[in-house]
């Protein structure tokens, strides 16, 4: 089937609406960029897909030409009578009107699934997070993202944050294009990244090791200019001595800041302290 590409614009005035600001709503106008983006997600005809933002449906619409189904969530109620216009050819579409935090993703799919979306900056840690701790997670996370925090997440500037941190417990993050900004309607400040996250069968860790990481990195990351062997206190009953012990039993300096540990220092930390019996 081949789509006409939709004018954005012409939409939004056809039903009378203007872009939220305060939902991050910049639509990816351009077709071409929208088809590979479908590409890229390698969307297949016995797949199942989550879409995100669904928006005005222009990335609704090239999935569903792809995959079995789509579900596809949008927080905007103002939107949905373009999006059910936008979707009403498809019949493999079911739209639901929400907010994904508040959503389970096991409450939409039994079995194995893909995502696909166009998500605002400041939700994007927040998605991430929600999706790969569900407890049907999906087989691929692809997210047109910030180019910038695309980049973060791969650590490129050799930095790893609590989001990369994240990321890298449950799957296999590669970046796999680049959209210029001149795509989007309104127009953003700043470029887009296609983000593809693999995600393990089984995450790196048990769920009580997931547990005890995330609480060690979250402690860390809260005071990330602070040394471990400061930031980590707390956890410790205040006790400086006991943190740099477990810290040079984990072959980390008590002198770093979180930023610098890889995946593999934060695991073995973990394993320290769950040998030595540490709450």
């Amino acid at each position: 089937m081949s789509l006409e590409p939709l004018h954005i614009p012409d939409l939004l005035r056809r039903y009378h609406l203007k872009p939220q600001k305060s939902l991050g709503q910049n639509f990816l106008a351009d077709h071409n960029a929208l088809e590979k983006i479908v590409r890229d997600a390698e969307v297949s005809p016995e797949e199942d897909v989550l879409e995100i933002g669904a928006g005005l449906g222009s990335l609704t619409r090239v999935l569903a030409v792809n995959a079995r189904s789509v579900v596809a969530v949008e927080i905007d109620a103002n939107l949905f009578p373009a999006l059910q216009a936008i979707t009403r050819p498809f019949e493999n579409v079911r739209l639901i009107h929400g907010d994904i935090m508040n959503i389970a993703p096991e409450s939409l799919f039994s079995d194995a699934y893909c995502v696909v979306a166009n998500i605002p900056y400041y939700i994007t840690s927040g998605v991430i997070r929600h999706l790969l701790e569900a407890a049907v997670k999906p087989d691929r996370i692809v997210l047109t993202m910030q180019r910038e925090v695309a980049e973060r997440i791969l650590n490129q500037d050799e930095k790893m944050s609590l989001l990369s941190l994240s990321v890298q417990v449950y799957g296999q993050a590669r970046i796999a294009a680049h959209i210029p900004a001149a795509c989007f309607y309104p127009q953003p400040k700043v470029d887009s990244s296609v983000l593809i996250i693999d995600v393990y069968d089984q995450p790196r860790l048990s769920d009580e090791g997931i547990s005890r990481l995330f609480m060690l990195a979250h402690s860390a990351f809260n005071q990330k200019r602070k040394m471990l062997r400061s930031s980590l206190r707390p956890l410790f009953g205040g006790d400086a001595e006991t943190v740099a012990i477990v810290l040079e039993q984990a072959g980390i300096d008590p002198t770093s800041r979180p930023e610098v540990l890889q995946l593999e220092d934060w695991i073995r930390l973990t394993d320290v302290i769950s040998e030595a019996n540490f709450h």
